[in-house]
């Protein structure tokens, strides 16, 4: 141990007229102890939100999107193929999308209606694993059913459909119910615009654990979609998984470049996001810097508990000089003393927020509402660069804060201190 850490710890030690000056340390130790702990749990649960709903959304959807701006895509076997042979490129299925009401006696809830091939869509999209009751087999396969006597009686075939559970429960229905899907569009008719109405059958209820997914989201089979909507063989994309979710951009670049460009375009699941991961990483940067402040305001107490040391000691620091300590070696006893009760803190807030994530993630006991934060427990994912950063910036500004004390240490004059004292 040299002799500068040495004197500085010897500084830190509670003794009877340095007890007040020791009590102030504790407090900058405890300080910077309670900033680290916090920010390093506020980073952790802001890291698994963001992870907990980045999964989420792209188990519900593709990693790319291929539309065409010249509208529904017709010739999709000659568009898939192409968009299979990219590099990257895992999977591939067509989709189309559409805008309905479902009707149940006199419920009603509008819904956004997504046709996929239940042979392919599994490789492309998470669905299956979220299905609760029944499955995508239950959407390629029609079900028989007998209509109630009210209704005429007799058998019928009619077509699956996969609803959120959310949204069944908001319907009254359940697995082999009957509901009837409503297109706002409608047909022509002798009397004007004519609702096109057709019942389906409900094949499954999924849970995606995103709240709104779960009431506005409706599964049927590509086919059903394409003469619901009146779209003949068009299709109105195709979705696409890629090996590397990060690799996306790139792979959307080179299906757009295979398909010729223009009217084509790919769009990867970052830029259809792009607002919401936009909104976390600001969030999670704001809180970073308002939490930084905790840690700040520990440091000035380190500043002002070194300044009231250099004071009090100028006698001592003043015979260290006389027997031949450097300036250097006198502003490096109180440069580690703030470095002494930065590292410290650190190590213990590291400790403390450690804990306290490994709660949140093992106990789950703070609820929040699933209709407000799309999810109901704080999510927590602990990240080694979050804690080596905040470790950084934490024993970086003890550090800054001890050079001010440092450098008045450093440049008293023995001699002056010595003729007045």
């Amino acid at each position: 141990m040299s002799w500068e850490l040495f004197v500085g710890l010897r500084y830190l030690r509670a003794r009877r007229r340095g007890a007040f000056l020791s009590l102030i340390s504790a407090i900058s130790l405890l300080g910077v102890t309670i900033g680290v702990a916090t920010l390093n749990i506020v980073l952790a649960v802001m890291t698994g939100f963001e992870q907990d709903l980045r999964d989420k959304i792209l188990g519900f959807n593709p990693h790319v999107v291929v539309v065409s701006y010249s509208g529904p895509i017709e010739r999709q076997a000659d568009v898939l193929e192409r968009v299979r042979a990219v590099d990257g490129v895992v999977a591939a299925a067509p989709f189309v999308y559409g805008q309905a009401m479902l009707t149940v006696g006199r419920n009603v809830s509008g819904v956004v209606v997504r046709g996929i091939d239940p042979g392919a869509a599994g490789a492309v999209v998470d669905v299956e694993r979220h299905i609760e009751h029944g499955g995508l087999a239950g959407l390629a396969t029609p079900h028989r059913l007998t209509l109630p006597p009210e209704e005429g009686g007799g058998t019928v075939e009619l077509s699956g459909l996969l609803l959120g559970r959310e949204l069944a429960r908001q319907l009254g229905v359940g697995s082999g119910d009957v509901v009837s899907v409503v297109s706002p569009l409608g047909t022509p008719g002798p009397a004007g615009m004519v609702p096109r109405v057709k019942r389906f059958v409900v094949a499954g209820l999924f849970d995606s654990g995103l709240y709104d997914y779960d009431t506005t989201l409706a599964y049927m089979a590509v086919p059903d979609a394409q003469r619901f909507f009146d779209l003949r063989e068009g299709v109105t994309g195709i979705e696409v998984r890629v090996r590397d979710i990060y690799a996306a951009r790139g792979v959307a670049r080179a299906i757009e470049a295979a398909l010729g460009g223009f009217p084509y375009r790919a769009r990867d699941w970052m830029e259809v996001n792009r607002n919401l991961f936009s909104a976390l990483k600001l969030e999670k940067v704001v809180y970073g810097i308002v939490l930084c402040l905790i840690v700040v305001v520990a440091a000035f107490n380190i500043l002002a508990s070194l300044t009231m040391v250099v004071k009090e000691k100028r006698r001592d620091i003043a015979i260290l000089k006389s027997m031949g300590g450097s300036n250097g070696s006198i502003g490096r006893i109180f440069i580690l003393n703030g470095a002494v009760i930065g590292v410290a803190g650190t190590l213990l807030g590291n400790l403390l927020g450690l804990g306290g994530c490994w709660l949140l993630a093992h106990y789950r006991f703070v609820e929040l509402p699933k209709d407000v934060f799309l999810v109901t427990t704080l999510p927590v994912r602990m990240d080694p660069i979050n804690f080596l950063v905040v470790a950084t910036v934490s024993v970086g500004i003890c550090v800054i804060a001890a050079l001010s004390p440092a450098r008045r240490a450093a440049s008293l004059v023995p001699v002056e201190v010595i003729r007045y004292e």
